[in-house]
């Protein structure tokens, strides 16, 4: 028993004495003949969780021998033993880890222990186990040999969203108000907020850091409550180291009614039949009375009322004009509608003779009749078109043959220098067999001329002429015209004018 004291005794001698260097950082520790610890640089974990610390020693060839290895905290620059294994004593482990942390290989735990691998396990982590620690190796002849690893422990945030209210009541001094809050409690690292909405709302945000190193987040989403944020989705939206963590709630706003009356078509005659007029209210909660009223007078009596509607019984008359009110009340306020009702004496789409406008069927029919009237223009333009052709192709006269027959029976073949004056009396029979001759007017002695004075070839000018074919052999004398000169001559009736200067009858002309 003295013996094993002895030898603890200078274990501990050669730990407190002074220890060779080791590396810097977490990169492994080397002695000259080849010995390292090797351990990761960094661990991490969520509070609750297991979490391995690895510590192997790499030894030398030829060997060096174990004589101890020891976990230690670094916090604040000071250590903290956590456990011990001793090939001879066995393993310790110290409080406050003692129900926490054991050794992961059996072999270490054995009488005769086998220490290359004595790596660590921590469970049920917490925030204070969070620090550095150090596996050191202490051997002969070589001495000790250590490297760290820095331990990061996290916590995961406890998220909930909550109404501010149960019930969010809308004023009409229309302020803002909180109507939901989203927390994200004793996070590590904090975690960040977000808000999806249609709400046209704003958020606040605040942060809390705790005593044992977590952080509380706040955020407050602000808006001013209407019937238009009621049943709204509000979510709140909460990103926590790549995680989303999300949470929603459906706001319950309470509003008064917002009222109108319908039914009324602005068009109600005399003597229409069973009209009705309609309170409609959009409450929360729902309007629990309906008050009607007329104002500046009473309801008509032949007005029945259910529920919300007016049902006015039998025909329409003059009585029923007026404003109409409709008071809805729930438990947060009462509002109202109105509409004015007119009467006239009829539908708004028959004039006063009783008969249905026309409008569009008149529109239809001047439309029809402007196009009825371009086709009958065109058709008669086309007949006249028609007409004017056959009489130039049924003409049976020669214009190259023509003679002036003069009033003295002599013709004169040839054109004239100036279109001679026309007797206004000449004429043709209608019902004559004989081929185009010319009835004498004035009685049986031939011609009445004026007593008017003429020489040479300007009395043969002014004498009254018509044109016959050279084949035709009718010898025409003084007793064939008979005529009388006006001041300003005319041209008969039965007479065609033509180019030359000659006239002709329409009979000779025309077939």
């Amino acid at each position: 028993m003295a013996m094993c004291v002895g030898i603890w005794i200078l274990l501990l001698a050669l730990h407190v004495q002074g220890k060779p260097q080791t590396s810097a950082g977490n990169h492994p520790t080397h002695a000259g003949s080849g010995q390292m610890v090797q351990m990761d640089s960094n661990k991490s974990g969520f509070v609750g969780s297991q979490v391995e610390l690895r510590c192997i020693f790499v030894n030398s060839n030829p060997p060096v021998k174990i004589s101890q290895v020891t976990w230690q905290k670094v916090l604040n620059s000071s250590k903290q033993n956590v456990a011990i294994a001793n090939p001879a004593l066995g393993v310790s482990v110290l409080p406050p880890f003692k129900e926490r942390v054991t050794f992961k290989q059996a072999a270490v735990r054995h009488r005769m222990p086998s220490l290359e691998d004595t790596t660590i396990m921590f469970s049920e982590l917490q925030l204070s186990d969070e620090a550095t620690y150090i596996c050191e190796y202490t051997t002969f002849p070589a001495g000790n040999r250590e490297n760290t690893v820095n331990l990061t422990v996290f916590a995961r945030p406890m998220t909930r969203m909550t109404l501010t209210t149960p019930t969010i009541v809308a004023r009409a001094s229309k302020r803002k108000m909180t109507v939901a809050t989203c927390v994200s409690a004793n996070g590590k690292p904090p975690s960040v907020i977000k808000w999806d909405t249609r709400l046209k709302g704003e958020a606040t945000f605040q942060e809390t850091r705790n005593q044992n190193g977590t952080v509380t987040v706040r955020s407050n989403y602000v808006v001013v409550p209407s019937r238009e944020t009621h049943k709204q989705k509000l979510t709140c939206i909460v990103m926590y180291r790549g995680e989303r963590i999300s949470d929603s709630v459906v706001l319950n706003v309470q509003y008064e009614p917002e009222v109108k009356i319908e039914d009324f078509d602005g068009n109600w005659f005399l003597n229409r039949q069973n009209v009705q007029l309609t309170c409609r209210a959009d409450a929360n909660p729902p309007v629990t009375i309906y008050q009607w009223k007329l104002l500046n007078g009473s309801l008509p009596g032949n007005v029945e009322i259910k529920n919300n509607t007016l049902f006015f019984k039998g025909p329409v008359t003059y009585d029923l004009a007026g404003t109409y009110v409709c008071d809805a009340t729930n438990s947060i306020g009462t509002r109202t509608g109105i509409v004015d009702v007119n009467i006239t004496e009829f539908p708004n789409n028959m004039p006063r003779g009783g008969e249905i406008t026309q409008e569009p069927h008149n529109a239809g029919a001047a439309i029809g009749g402007a196009v009825g009237g371009v086709a009958l223009l065109g058709v008669a333009a086309i007949l006249l078109f028609v007409f004017l052709r056959r009489r130039q192709r049924t003409f049976k006269g020669d214009y190259s043959t023509k003679k002036h027959v003069f009033g003295n029976g002599y013709s004169k073949a040839g054109g004239l220098p100036a279109h001679p004056p026309i007797p206004k009396n000449l004429q043709y029979p209608d019902d004559s067999d004989d081929e185009k001759k010319p009835a004498q007017i004035g009685g049986p002695g031939g011609f009445e001329a004026s007593e008017r004075d003429f020489d040479g070839e300007q009395e043969d000018l002014k004498r009254p002429y018509f044109t016959v074919d050279e084949g035709e052999s009718r010898d025409y004398d003084e007793r064939t015209l008979a005529f009388q000169y006006d001041p300003e001559p005319e041209i008969a009736d039965d007479m065609v004018s033509q180019t030359d200067g000659s006239v002709i009858s329409k009979k000779e002309w025309y077939v």
